[in-house]
């Protein structure tokens, strides 16, 4: 008889010819048991294995060691029945069992996302593992048009608080001394019941699926407290001959806890408001021409490509470039800045932002989930649904918490029971168990990452995740590029010394320039063509990455040389010191062209500081953050720079290698580092920085390897994300105090019978409703000039 057989169907990523797939067809059958079939144009390996022979994850690695990958894919849900920190805790766990999954849940935000293998684990599995642990998952998208919890929450709470005055209005008077307005037991019961399983059904339901699950989570404490304090008043009603009930406790709990967590479901509402009012920025609608007419279609249905017109007064779209048209354009957006930016023909537009006043006419480049804002959007997302680091406490003890929290009520009942009775005893161990409702635990770190990423998105200000958020607020040295960062990154050609056929030079120079995406580059290929100049065709031309550019035109000749003066000293062409001096000593920074050890020319270029990078850098230093500029120029043109921008400590003349090694310097010597950079020379350095930034604009790799990316270029906006890192932070740290001290206090109090139910169940709302609000009190925060 046969093993029985396990399917997978993995996707592959990287094959670039049916000679891969013959490859990870090959690697895959040498595989115990494995039978497998590689399809070139689907991009996924079929395969069949025998049970008990291979793994998954064996067939995953042996894909990784033939050179290829089985490419992750992410997940994002919406859950509901969420009631406090356990409950994230439980979802969580009950996710990571499944294969190859790796999921965060976010218990303010109400979302889980999920990093899995496709193949290894479907979609569905999710939903079906969230049920099973008792809560309900739903694509995001739905959440908000399926919400109608809220309102019938609302219903309950105005039902229970009927019912519950009266059971409170007769204890208020008897605290008074009068007992004219006792109600009768049997009318306290009447009261009461309704309260009990009615309104607070939800509790029994939620404590049911969290003890089925194998946890507890505030349900259970709610529940059992509750249920406690009713069943001893019905007991004490049917058989005590002179009763003593409690149903004013059991009813005026439910009461208080649904009236908590509806301000608590409000407040976290408010949290992420911020990010879906940016998401409602994107508009709509497009408008497009047919037949000479205005016709207005979906904006989703624009593609890459299609022509579009913006009206004035009204929103982009999508990303495009215009083909017709001047105006201005509002990139607050994107940007955090409310000022006008001029638009014509070629410029980039982009989605969300709003054109000011005249008709432009545009050709898509970007739409749906590619265009910058939509990207914005999802990165800060993906932020909110992070988690910091200094969550890792409260995680702990959260996950212990309801657990410790009946063992301690258990040994309040046993102690109390000995020492004063058994009605005693009961009150005191139900006011522990209200009180020590660890919700507010769990909403102190995720309520404040929501609001100040939210914050910081609507700012131009782009966090990818509650990591950076926490760091950012941390550094005490900024690592800062030059070019680019301190300046404008636009430097324009000053000067030049031409040693020959000035229109051979310029022809030599824009041919090798105009490889480069450096900035120094691209001026001096401007420069170029600004004097009639055309590109030699047909050049290879090499980047001598942080040196220059080099390039042979002719097989017979020497190579020619386009760069650094020091990289073309090194090839034997002689400097002219001087004149050289004389150029850096202004802050320009110097190039030369040479071929073999014979000089062409050599030009000096001007780029100037950015408006704000004097009063920025001053600003960081009034925040305790130290500033270190690292740059590849020369050491006298570096000194000019750094002394004009106020920043103390620079290094000149570095490779890229070399900006690693000193942020790593930093590093071990225990400072917490940051670089900002725009540059692909940068890249390396952002990555080995304790919190990287990156000017919004610049390279692509740059901006990849940035934790936080400021859409508005300047530095001002890097102190602004310092700021509100250290304003979240500080939030962060107050909320958990309060979180804290109500349990701290709380529970001895309780033990101690020193706490009332109905008081323990006041501050129980009151703790996760003070944690929200106080994240709330973030939106005050403003950048700098606001």
């Amino acid at each position: 008889m046969n093993a029985p057989l396990r399917h997978l169907s993995l996707p592959i990523e990287g094959m670039t010819c049916a000679a891969c797939a013959a490859r990870i067809e090959k690697v895959l059958n040498r595989l115990p048991g494995v039978s497998a079939h590689v399809n070139f144009a689907s991009e996924t390996a079929e395969i069949d294995v025998a049970a008990g022979d291979t793994t998954a994850q064996a067939c995953i690695d042996s894909i990784g060691r033939a050179g290829y990958a089985v490419p992750q894919a992410q997940a994002e849900l919406a859950i509901e029945g969420m009631t406090c920190a356990a409950c994230a805790s439980r979802i969580e766990k009950v996710l990571n069992r499944l294969p190859s999954v790796s999921a965060t849940v976010n218990f303010a935000a109400e979302t889980a996302r999920i990093t899995y293998t496709p193949g290894l684990v479907e979609p569905g599995a999710f939903d079906a593992a969230i049920a099973k642990a008792g809560y309900r998952a739903q694509a995001i998208e739905k959440r908000s048009t399926n919400d109608t919890s809220g309102q019938q929450d609302r219903w309950l709470l105005i039902g229970a608080i009927a019912l519950t005055l009266p059971l409170v209005a007769q204890m208020l008077g008897m605290f008074a001394g009068s007992h004219a307005i006792m109600l009768p037991v049997w009318l306290q019961a009447l009261l009461a019941t309704p309260v009990q399983f009615v309104a607070g059904w939800r509790f029994y339901r939620g404590a049911y699926k969290a003890l089925r699950g194998g946890s507890a989570n505030m349900d259970v404490l709610v529940a059992i407290g509750t249920s406690a304090a009713y069943g001893f008043s019905l007991f004490a009603w049917w058989f005590a001959a002179s009763p003593h009930v409690y149903f004013e406790a059991s009813a005026s709990v439910i009461t208080l806890v649904l009236l908590g967590k509806l301000l608590e479901a409000n407040a976290k509402r408010r949290t992420l408001e911020a990010l879906e009012a940016l998401a409602r920025l994107a508009p709509q609608t497009a408008h497009i021409e047919r037949d000479g007419h205005l016709v207005e279609v979906p904006a989703a249905s624009l593609r890459h490509g299609d022509r579009f017109v913006v009206l004035a007064g009204s929103a982009i779209p999508v990303d495009g470039i215009v083909t017709d048209g001047e105006g201005s354009v509002d990139e607050a957006t994107l940007t955090g800045e409310s000022l006008p930016v001029a638009k014509r023909r070629g410029d980039p537009v982009f989605a969300a932002t709003l054109n000011q006043d005249q008709v432009l006419r545009c050709e898509a480049t970007q739409t749906g989930a590619d265009t910058q804002f939509a990207q914005i959007v999802r990165l800060t997302r993906e932020a909110q649904g992070s988690r910091a680091p200094i969550q890792r406490l409260a995680d702990q003890v959260s996950a212990v918490f309801v657990p410790v929290v009946l063992v301690i009520s258990l040994l309040t009942l046993i102690v109390w029971w000995w020492l004063a009775g058994f009605e005693t005893a009961l009150i005191n161990a139900v006011a522990v168990l209200v009180i020590a409702c660890p919700c507010a635990l769990g909403l102190a770190t995720p309520t404040a990452v929501i609001v100040a990423s939210g914050l910081a998105a609507r700012h131009g200000i782009l966090i990818k995740n509650a990591t950076a958020l926490e760091h950012a607020g941390r550094i005490d040295v900024l690592a800062l590029d030059k070019t680019g960062t301190l300046t404008e990154g636009s430097p324009r050609l000053v000067d030049s010394r031409l040693l020959g056929d000035a229109a051979r030079i310029w022809q030599l120079t824009l041919t090798l320039a105009e490889a480069s995406t450096h900035p120094l580059s691209q001026a001096l290929a401007e420069a170029a063509r600004a004097q009639g100049a055309t590109p030699q065709p047909g050049v290879a031309v090499n980047n001598e990455l942080g040196k220059g550019l080099s390039a042979k035109l002719d097989a017979a000749e020497s190579s020619y040389r386009l760069g650094a003066s020091n990289w073309l000293a090194e090839q034997g062409v002689a400097v002219d010191s001087a004149l050289i001096d004389a150029w850096r000593a202004k802050g320009w920074a110097v190039s030369g062209l040479a071929i073999g050890d014979r000089l062409l020319a050599w030009f000096a270029l001007a780029d100037a500081l950015r408006p704000d990078s004097t009063a920025a850098v001053a600003r960081l230093h009034g925040m305790g953050v130290s500033t270190l500029m690292l740059t590849g120029d020369h050491a006298t043109a570096a000194a000019a720079i750094a002394t004009q921008a106020g920043v103390k400590e620079w290094r000149a003349q570095l490779l890229p290698g070399d900006k690693t090694r000193a942020v790593t310097a930093l590093h071990d010597a225990g400072k917490h580092v940051a670089m900002i950079g725009d540059g692909v020379n940068d890249a390396p350095a952002l990555a080995a920085a304790d919190v990287s930034f990156a000017i919004g604009g610049g390279a692509d790799a740059a901006v990849a390897s940035a934790d936080i990316t400021l859409k508005r270029a300047n530095l001002s906006a890097l102190a602004d994300a310092i700021d509100l890192s250290r304003a979240a932070m500080a939030k962060i740290r107050q909320n958990l105090f309060f979180a804290f001290i109500y349990n701290v206090l709380g529970i001895p109090l309780a033990a101690l019978g020193m706490l009332s139910p109905v008081i323990a169940g006041l501050a129980m709302a009151l703790s996760s409703v003070s944690v929200v609000s106080n994240s709330l009190s973030l939106k005050r925060w403003r950048p700098r000039g606001d």
